[in-house]
């Protein structure tokens, strides 16, 4: 998943998360959602244009600054982020909605030494110098938001001892039964469209279950987790039943804790609430719910862009006659080419500095460019060869704020027991449109389709769709 303090994300965001993810994460403490371009979604509003005149103090300089926002997000991102390293070098100067000014850091050594100096590049947001000029109404306060009580916001030994808390109770996850649970639950979303010969995986398939898996085990019950699963897609969305879905996931980790006060179990909430490390439960609930949120729709998108790899890359054709090894290429080969986490927000320097060839003001915000990095030249010499397993990749964020092993690892084994019971239930899955119709979603901040339209031979379901509440 993401790293739960950084994203999103597959796994930059946080407890449970896929490669990092912030803005989901970030919309579910807040209690808002992301408007405009800076939706998890991906909904683009006017978009920002670069900024003009003169700059304020401690902002990147304005003159060439690139829009964080357009349609090349969607359709290109790898020759943007060419262009932009080909035009400003390693770190950029670029403009988020409403001129405000930020860099984007392309390079993989200078985001290694941002991520790796957290005391020089802070993951303190009061330290922003732009708070002046930021309205109430910004369309990306849920991702750069200010006194924020989750872990994504707290430095230093305090986030040390919080990230142990997510840690060991991560750990106590069996892995069998969490790839049972995974198997259980794509099992029964496949039942309930093997029989029809067509599907969007992404819809039907990708979007349900990360966030059923993580239900289960962080301890609600299978009644309650299809509502919960259905209010994380609608905040993740960032449409109009944004607000209530967050409504909902917020209602629901409080109303799990106080079950688990009085009845303990064997689950995540259970072991959070037994080692809080001094921490309260208000703090403990938003955790869980940036867990939930940065674990879900990394993962959903690292299954999409897996499996949209293999049914496009004549590298994986082997893959869906049943090389499984083939699985776990694809989904590495993804974690460096298509991350489902591509920017995130942020860092801040807690004194004037300099990086990539740029001076860098106290206060000034640094956008870890995780996309950019993977694909930097001067790591990936021949772009076009398939990595053979490198695990080098940046996706899980780096240095004390990255995805927490427990959460790489349950993010993986959820993503890929997906894509191998897909394959072994439907062996002869294929697209049902040309590879070029497929579209992904026009966010600067996490890269996923659309939708994945495919076609299969119709197979009998295997049990009675629906058995753990959800609707048949």
């Amino acid at each position: 998943m993401t790293t739960t303090s950084d994203t999103t994300g597959a796994t930059g965001t946080t407890g449970t998360s896929g490669p990092t993810a912030s803005d989901p994460a970030t919309a579910a403490q807040t209690g808002t959602t992301a408007t405009g371009s800076s939706t998890a979604s991906g909904t683009t509003g006017a978009g920002a244009t670069a900024a003009s005149g003169s700059t304020p103090s401690g902002c990147p300089v304005a003159h060439g600054s690139v829009p964080l926002s357009g349609p090349r997000f969607q359709s290109d991102p790898v020759q943007l982020y060419r262009d932009m390293r080909r035009d400003h070098g390693a770190v950029a100067p670029v403009v988020l909605d409403g001129d405000v000014p930020a860099w984007l850091v392309l390079g993989y050594r200078e985001l290694h030494q941002v991520t790796g100096d957290p005391v020089l590049f802070s993951r303190d947001s009061e330290l922003w110098n732009q708070w002046d000029r930021i309205p109430d109404d910004w369309p990306l306060l849920p991702m750069i938001g200010r006194r924020q009580n989750s872990i994504l916001y707290t430095v230093g030994e305090r986030h040390s001892v919080r990230a142990m808390m997510i840690s060991n109770a991560l750990e106590g996850v069996d892995p069998f039964s969490l790839k049972r649970y995974a198997e259980e639950f794509a099992d029964e979303l496949i039942d309930r469209f093997c029989t029809k010969g067509a599907v969007d995986i992404i819809a039907e398939y990708a979007k349900l279950l990360p966030a059923l898996v993580l239900a289960r085990i962080y301890g609600f019950s299978d009644e309650e987790a299809y509502p919960l699963v259905g209010a994380i897609n609608d905040m993740i969305d960032g449409r109009e039943r944004a607000l209530a879905g967050q409504q909902h996931l917020a209602t629901s980790m409080f109303r799990l804790l106080a079950d688990k006060h009085a009845e303990p179990g064997d689950d995540v909430a259970s072991r959070m609430l037994a080692d809080t490390g001094g921490f309260t439960d208000e703090e403990v609930a938003q955790d869980l719910m940036v867990m939930m949120a940065a674990g879900h729709q990394p993962t959903a998108d690292w299954m999409g862009n897996s499996l949209r790899l293999m049914l496009t890359d004549e590298r994986f054709a082997a893959s869906l006659s049943g090389g499984r090894h083939s699985v776990a290429e694809a989904m590495n080969e993804v974690l460096w080419e298509d991350t489902p986490t591509q920017n995130v927000a942020g860092r801040w320097a807690s004194r004037d500095t300099h990086l990539g060839g740029r001076h860098i003001r106290a206060g000034d915000l640094l956008l870890l460019g995780i996309a950019a990095a993977n694909g930097d030249p001067q790591v990936r010499t021949h772009a076009s060869a398939l990595t053979g397993g490198n695990n080098a990749f940046l996706s899980f964020g780096h240095g004390e704020h990255r995805c927490p092993f427990p959460a790489q690892e349950t993010s993986e084994v959820i993503a890929r027991t997906g894509i191998e019971v897909l394959l072994d239930r439907l062996p002869d899955v294929d697209l049902a449109v040309p590879a070029e119709q497929l579209t992904r979603r026009p966010s600067p901040w996490l890269r996923g389709l659309t939708d994945l339209p495919v076609l299969f031979t119709p197979t009998p379901a295997l049990g009675r769709p629906g058995s753990h509440g959800g609707p048949a």
